[in-house]
């Protein structure tokens, strides 16, 4: 049986030299024991995946409603997506693949329903009420593992290792060097597959139609590779282009990362945190034309009016609740109301919201504006 030496050693002797080691791990926060048969990467990743805040990423909001249909992508599935792209890349680049499994897990912890548009509306909020910093999804992906998730006696959240906290701070790296290069590839892998999942979604979903994808340069080419071209798209073919469209861009992002890498000289994680710039990146003319896809799925998915009524349904659910539970906090469960006078009654609303599921949201949503709310309770 191997124990956490064997594996430490065995990344140690397997990896690249700027791969990051379970061994340097940086510590935790709070001390305590290693596990004997874990390294702390794994123990790390182990921890995000019990959480409650994951287990909720599958009632939240990716682009579609989760009450619209079972095959689209939900929160989780998205982070799943994440999860293999960025272990497959990191395998190839030599890279610590359970530290980048770890970091994808916990990437999208912090978002709250109804996806972006419920990310935008809770800034506003929580800026409109006194709170400069707003809400980001990635500070709030770090507060839930050192601060909101309450599973252990002995300290808050998950005492993550600091190189996984790391990789959660995704737009604060200023002054403080670059991510591993394993974090850097869960950022790419994050915006890799949320391009090809929403193009899938986008067609399913009938926002998006075949010949709207014909404008773009990267669909067009995915139709030759997979010998598509004037086939009508079913069920089973847009599945063989998704997967063609994966293949093609991870197997563009380890290349391109490749040869960046060997050009840097970087021979270790100092080297690689001392660089100007991201070494992780797809190769130019990818880049433009995934660069090319984003500008339209903007403008013809996130945008589309079907879309934007279920942003304008996310408003009046969040705003309400906003206010209601700022004008009454005692409606707040006991672990949040515990919390009022740490965090002030602004930030624990917003933690408190920003945890819910869309389909809870909702049901709070109703239970606040029927008529007769609570005469049950009186019989």
């Amino acid at each position: 049986m191997l124990t956490r030496a064997d594996l430490e050693a065995r990344e140690a002797a397997t990896l690249a030299p700027y791969a990051a080691l379970s061994r340097d791990s940086g510590g935790r926060e709070y001390a305590e024991p290693e596990s004997e048969s874990r390294t702390a990467f794994q123990k790390d990743r182990d921890r995000v995946l019990h959480t409650g805040a994951f287990r909720r990423l599958e009632h939240k909001t990716q682009v579609f409603l989760n009450v619209r249909g079972d095959h689209y992508r939900t929160r989780l599935t998205h982070t799943l997506e994440v999860q293999q792209v960025a272990r497959s890349a990191a395998l190839r680049l030599g890279l610590n693949e359970t530290l980048a499994e770890a970091q994808a897990l916990a990437h999208d912890l912090g978002h709250p329903p109804y996806g972006h548009a419920g990310e935008r509306l809770l800034d506003e909020l929580v800026r409109a009420h006194g709170e400069p910093s707003g809400f980001d999804h990635n500070h709030q992906a770090r507060r839930i593992v050192t601060q909101l998730e309450d599973r252990y006696p002995d300290f808050p959240g998950l005492n993550l290792t600091r190189t996984v906290l790391d990789g959660l701070n995704k737009h604060e790296r200023a002054g403080a060097g670059q991510p591993t290069l394993e974090a850097q590839l869960v950022d790419l892998a994050d915006a890799l597959a949320y391009t090809a999942h929403d193009l899938e979604d986008g067609l399913r979903s009938g926002l998006l139609q075949e010949g709207e994808l014909q404008e773009l340069r990267l669909w067009r080419e995915m139709v030759d590779r997979s010998g598509l071209s004037g086939a009508a798209l079913g069920k089973r073919e847009r599945r063989t282009l998704h997967r063609e469209l994966l293949g093609f861009l991870i197997g563009d992002l380890t290349r391109a990362s490749a040869e960046a890498v060997a050009r840097s000289g970087v021979s270790s994680v100092a080297d690689v945190r001392a660089q100007e710039a991201y070494l992780m990146g797809h190769s130019r003319e990818v880049a433009g034309l995934l660069g090319e896809t984003r500008q339209f799925l903007y403008g013809r998915l996130y945008r589309h009016w079907r879309v934007e009524m279920q942003v304008a349904q996310a408003e009046q659910i969040l705003t309400t609740l906003f206010g209601a539970y700022l004008a009454r906090p005692q409606m707040l469960p006991p672990a949040y109301a515990a919390r009022l006078k740490v965090a002030g009654e602004v930030r624990t609303v917003c933690d408190f919201i920003a945890g819910m599921t869309d389909r809870y949201a909702l049901d709070i949503y109703e239970e606040l504006t029927r008529p007769g709310l609570g005469l049950e309770w009186t019989r």
